[in-house]
């Protein structure tokens, strides 16, 4: 058991190493990725490096092809509107049920998270940021006690990591972010669930300068024309 454990978090940080390389277009779009030199680059064995592009794969971030193996994915700026539209809209609704749904014990967890955001906001540490923050609406979406639309939320949420953790690297998106999440707990803990979708449904989708800033920072992309 504790062997697997190992592997299995082997696997993940090699995931989170590729994927930063693809994103800021060290392995471009339509790049082979060949596992035997990754494994050689990284001072690892050939499976966590296997495992960790199954998991880019089924996030979005890389096509395996038969014969070819494992390709850098293209994905155009029409595209990635798109699913951070969807984004906002599954998180609008957790927003809304969260209002409505929640107990004590998620309130406290919720506002714990929030803090918790902050101190890495105070330290200006974007990687940290992320992470809380990715708790942070993982507890909202927990929040709705949907369960099908919790996964379909955590599902799309994951397809995006790469891009919202890029997008804390713009300047002052993480002071926006906190103070927005501020105004997303408030609403939940007040019971308005209106309120709250509204809110995180303006948090979470990408539109004019932000959208701008975020096509600026992502040098994959692929061309604005591919759906």
């Amino acid at each position: 058991m504790e062997k697997k454990q190992r592997m299995s978090r082997r696997s993940e940080q090699m995931g989170d190493q590729i994927e930063e390389r693809i994103v800021t277009g060290v392995y471009p779009p339509g790049m082979r990725l060949d596992e035997t030199e990754l494994a050689s680059g990284f001072g690892v064995s050939r499976t966590p490096v296997r495992e960790a592009l199954i998991q880019l794969a089924s996030a979005g971030l890389v096509e395996i092809r038969p014969r070819r193996g494992a390709i850098v994915a293209e994905i155009g700026q029409h595209r990635l509107y798109e699913m951070f539209e969807v984004m906002a809209e599954l998180e609008a609704m957790c927003g809304r049920l969260a209002a409505r749904r929640i107990t004590e014990s998620e309130q406290r967890a919720l506002v714990a998270a929030h803090q918790a955001c902050e101190a890495a906001r105070d330290a200006n540490d974007p990687d940290a940021y992320y992470q809380r923050n990715e708790r942070f609406h993982h507890l909202i979406y927990a929040a709705s006690h949907n369960v099908f639309l919790e996964e379909q939320a955590a599902a799309l949420h994951r397809r995006l990591r790469p891009y919202r953790r890029l997008q804390l690297r713009v300047r002052d998106r993480m002071g926006t972010s906190f103070s927005e999440h501020a105004g997303i707990v408030e609403a939940i803990l007040a019971q308005d669930g209106e309120l709250a979708a509204t809110r995180i449904r303006t948090h979470v989708v990408v539109q004019g300068q932000r959208f701008a800033d975020l096509i600026a920072s992502l040098p994959m992309l692929g061309s604005p024309s591919l759906t």
